[in-house]
């Protein structure tokens, strides 16, 4: 019998895979525990056509992420902190600062879990920040802090 693993199964296969398997094993354990499928045509065509699916889907995410990826290389956003009597910022500036200045200045959202761990602007002037954004894309934006 024919099976399309649905899950990955140890010593058999990974989720995805058609394999050939005994009748009591694909019926009894693998298609009921809902790990396998019977690897009909209609099975089949369904299974190509999400992946398919799947790929696109993909394929648009990281189009997407690159097209911002090109916007954030390009602009520079500008946050204006409070100083203190020896001319540091009180502080530091936090990744929801960031966050809030991009969108509000650029009408450009994107979650602050993107930047980059070492954030620690703690002086007036230009920085740069580094986003991981997700399937190996990465972009620098440009950050003016300025004091009050």
């Amino acid at each position: 019998m024919k099976v399309l693993l649905i899950k990955d199964v140890k010593s058999l296969g990974k989720a995805g895979e058609v394999k050939e398997v005994k009748d009591g094993y694909g019926k009894n354990f693998l298609i009921g525990k809902g790990l396998a499928k019977h690897a009909t045509t209609d099975i089949l065509a369904q299974h190509a056509e999400e992946e398919r699916l799947q790929a696109q889907i993909l394929k648009d995410e990281i189009s997407s992420l690159k097209a911002l990826a090109e916007a954030l290389d390009k602009i520079e956003i500008v946050i204006v902190k409070k100083l203190g009597q020896n001319g540091h910022l009180f502080g530091s500036i936090t990744k929801d600062e960031v966050a809030h200045a991009l969108k509000e200045q650029h009408n450009i959202e994107i979650d602050k879990k993107h930047i980059n761990e070492k954030l620690s602007i703690k002086t007036v002037g230009e920085h740069d920040l580094d986003f991981k954004l997700g399937h190996g894309i990465h972009a620098t934006l440009h950050v003016d802090v300025v004091g009050e």
